[in-house]
């Protein structure tokens, strides 16, 4: 593989570093810059772990030193996120770090995954639903309850899958600790994962009497109504996200809800930013001549003035009636404007004394 940078620039350490010294240089940056954590970032990701895996192999990493590049490897480490859809990472990379003595990777990627001294913390389905709002909804915000059909905790024993007042006992299996050690055999040699104890669901603790309602899993399927607020504002096709109104998995944390909003079209209104813009037909008499005409809002009709000798297209700006400023209507108080543009309508037919008239201001270069 050709080197792009120095490869113990990128993970920061000097040219004479022990394998140790690389190893925790390398867990630290693969910590700090996983593209599963907040501030994660893909590509430097993969790149601590092309540099790893050179100078973390004796051959490789004489080669590279020698040569500057490394020829008993023609490819690097296949990256392409933990736990994402086809994910492939090449584990043979860090051959060094556990082929001898049975390595646990619980404890150096656990954190990847939300996990505290080891193994993951079980996370419960994302939920998407979609949601039809009308366009002043959209404009002015307002809450929608919704009823879904989800796997959620159980109200009556609170998830901890024990009817309520009995003993917990320490979970035999795990010693209390919520978590097991499993150990499997590969080419590389022994492996071992820190997974949640299946038997107490990763609490560390057995009911001497489960819970009748959820059957002692803490969480079951049922019918939850839940509140949805909408901001002022929301465009369509906009996505809302409330964290934790996902499905409930026992021993874990809850999925997310997400909200596709749809906005209903109104044929008077269209929503320009903060603006909405209307359109006004007038009479052309009346656009030479000026007129008071009637104007719906989202909050009502109001007079609009039309000045004399307006154009076909003009806007008239009417302050305060477009869309609030703050999430809601109440929160600021601000709002944007609303202008209706001049639709100048010309007849079809003219009597004989107006098209007399018509010549007349002809005439005077009307």
């Amino acid at each position: 593989m050709a080197a792009k940078r120095d490869y113990y620039e990128i993970l920061g350490v000097q040219k004479s570093a022990s394998k140790d010294e690389i190893k925790k240089a390398f867990y630290k940056l693969a910590h700090k810059y996983h593209p599963d954590k907040a501030g994660g970032d893909g590509e430097k990701f993969k790149e601590i772990s092309e540099a790893y895996s050179v100078l973390s192999d004796d051959k490789k990493r004489g080669e590279y030193d020698s040569y500057g590049r490394v020829f008993s490897d023609g490819a690097g480490p296949g990256f392409s996120g933990f736990g994402g859809q086809g994910a492939q990472f090449d584990f043979s990379q860090f051959q060094d770090a556990f082929a001898q003595g049975g390595f646990d990777f619980g404890d150096v990627f656990g954190d990847f995954f939300g996990g505290r001294g080891g193994g993951r913390v079980q996370r419960g389905r994302d939920v998407s639903i979609d949601l039809e709002l009308p366009f002043k909804d959209a404009i002015f915000g307002t809450k929608r309850r919704v009823l879904l059909a989800k796997v959620s905790e159980c109200e009556v024993c609170h998830g901890s899958g024990a009817k309520p007042g009995v003993k917990l006992d320490t979970c035999k299996k795990c010693n209390g600790s919520g978590k097991v050690h499993e150990t499997t055999n590969s080419i590389f040699g022994a492996i071992t994962m820190v997974q949640p104890c299946r038997a107490c669901r990763g609490t560390g603790k057995i009911p001497e009497e489960k819970c009748s309602t959820c059957r002692g899993e803490g969480v079951y399927r049922k019918q939850e109504e839940v509140e949805i607020t909408i901001p002022a504002g929301i465009e369509g096709g906009e996505m809302i996200r409330l964290s934790g109104a996902g499905e409930a998995v026992a021993g874990g944390v809850a999925g997310d809800l997400y909200v596709k909003v749809h906005v209903i079209s109104d044929p008077r209104f269209k929503k320009d930013g903060a603006n909405l813009v209307t359109e006004l037909s007038i009479k052309l008499s009346d656009a030479l001549l000026g007129h008071d005409y009637t104007v719906s809002t989202l909050d009502g009709d109001i007079t609009v003035s039309v000045p004399a000798g307006i154009s076909h297209g003009e806007l008239l700006r009417v302050k305060g009636r477009g869309v609030p400023l703050g999430k809601s209507l109440s929160s600021s108080g601000k709002r944007g404007d609303l202008f209706v543009r001049i639709k100048i309508t010309l007849p079809q037919k003219l009597s004989r004394e107006a098209k007399k008239l018509i010549e007349k201001l002809k005439e005077e270069g009307i």
